[in-house]
């Protein structure tokens, strides 16, 4: 899924090549890695995760990439880049947790690519509309979501998933595609 997440941000909007992208909840950075992979100007990942942050680390370094990796709460963020990927938490554990990262996301990109569960996929329109964004759901598909958590009760799970790109209104004007 990020193989094609990055393929149309990058072949079909043009969102990635000489671009400055952060990957927010980058976890061990696949879609950092990737934007640098398809030489965006500037990658970063952001993640609470030390362990997935050294991981990414590595493989970029086994790779030859640049990719800044940022042990930090997305809140904490400043600045603005071009795109934002991200598969944020599905806020079932923590409630919200997907709004509080389209937040920040619609705050430092100018367009975002976001994965959120098809049974929000109302919820998560009516909020974009109310924050002045607007969203073009690129792709729907499952994901496999290994035990990796304490709050995880199966041993694996598949989970329908949207894939969303979003721009705030003031940007929506400027899409050559």
């Amino acid at each position: 899924m990020a193989a094609e997440i990055l393929f149309q941000a990058c072949y079909t909007y043009g969102d990635i090549e000489n671009k400055r992208v952060a990957d927010l909840g980058s976890g061990t950075g696949r879609l950092a890695l990737g934007a640098s992979i398809l030489r965006a100007k500037y990658a970063v990942g952001v993640d609470l995760d030390l362990l997935g942050l050294n991981i990414a680390s590595k493989t970029a370094k086994d790779l030859g990439l640049h990719v800044d990796w940022v042990l930090a709460d997305i809140n904490s963020l400043r600045g603005s880049v071009d795109t934002v990927l991200m598969n944020p938490p599905f806020g079932t554990k923590q409630p919200h947790a997907d709004i509080k990262f389209l937040q920040v996301a619609l705050q430092l990109g100018e367009v975002t690519y976001s994965i959120h569960k098809s049974s929000t996929r109302h919820h998560i329109n009516r909020w974009l509309t109310e924050h002045d964004a607007e969203a073009e759901r690129i792709m729907s598909s499952a994901m496999d979501i290994p035990h990796q958590f304490s709050f995880h009760k199966m041993r694996r799970g598949r989970v329908e998933v949207d894939v969303f790109r979003i721009q705030r209104k003031e940007h929506t004007s400027n899409v050559g595609h």
